[in-house]
């Protein structure tokens, strides 16, 4: 499939998406507490999305069976829900979540702590969050798409974490995923050159300790191999002719300044 430019309305359509995206998030991450299973997330979420009139772009999408992909500590991305599987003060708990509105769809994770965590585990979400910035200063018409994956590299490489190599980010649109893929790590050619009207899900997977994973036996649950822990960053964005949009942006970052919609991070 070639690179999709997107026309006005698709983009309009990806913003509604986006927008509703970033509620879902939000609301879930209040939601949050110790005690709860990872299955009592992703119904809260799948409820969520529903009631703004959009599809779940994750359940039963190549046959994965939830709605929400909560990964929990060493667990990179796709984490399976279950009824078995309780969080607890401590964990950080990786919310990957996808929805269909009107055929148009979003893509965002934001990695949470659950209660009080460790000094390591809280910068290596901030770090994570700090890599998709630094990526994103590259996501501009006329620069090329691996500008921005050097750049991801470069600051996780900075605190001495590992990048994961195994997974990427992606096009996004009509399709939940699109050309081109979206390396997190440095590559050795510059890549497509972006224009506008592209849209990217670009997604820092970054670990605390080795950029080496595994998947679990249920072939969807991809684990860091030293299990030590990690977070997962990711935003839909819009090439522009200047400073890329954030179409999945929260509206609790903003007021933040996490990121100032039309100006830089």
């Amino acid at each position: 499939m070639p690179v999709t430019i997107k026309s006005a309305r698709e983009i309009e359509l990806m913003r509604a998406a986006g927008k509703i995206l970033g509620k879902v998030h939000q609301d879930l991450k209040k939601e949050l507490r110790p005690g709860m299973t990872t299955l009592e997330i992703d119904c809260l979420g799948e409820e969520m999305i529903r009631s703004y009139g959009c599809i779940p772009s994750f359940k039963n999408y190549q046959g994965f069976p939830a709605s929400v992909c909560v990964s929990v500590n060493d667990e990179v991305v796709h984490g399976i829900p279950s009824k078995k599987r309780i969080i607890k003060e401590g964990d950080i708990v990786s919310l990957d979540i996808g929805v269909n509105y009107k055929g148009y769809h979003s893509d965002a994770a934001r990695t949470h702590a659950i209660g009080e965590i460790s000094k390591e585990a809280s910068e290596l979400i901030l770090h994570t969050r700090e890599c998709f910035f630094a990526g994103i200063r590259y996501a501009a018409a006329g620069c090329y798409l691996h500008q921005m994956s050097a750049a991801i590299h470069k600051q996780a490489k900075s605190y001495g974490y590992g990048v994961v190599r195994d997974l990427v980010g992606h096009g996004i649109g009509s399709h939940l995923h699109e050309e081109p893929q979206v390396p997190n790590f440095r590559k050795p050619t510059r890549g497509i050159r972006l224009r506008p009207g592209m849209t990217l899900a670009v997604e820092p997977m970054i670990n605390e300790g080795t950029g080496n994973v595994t998947w679990l036996q249920n072939q969807w649950t991809v684990v860091t191999r030293d299990h030590k822990l990690s977070a997962h960053y990711e935003n839909t964005i819009l090439i522009t002719k200047g400073v890329p949009e954030i179409l999945s942006i929260t509206e609790d970052e903003i007021a933040e300044g996490v990121w100032i919609p039309g100006g830089t991070a």
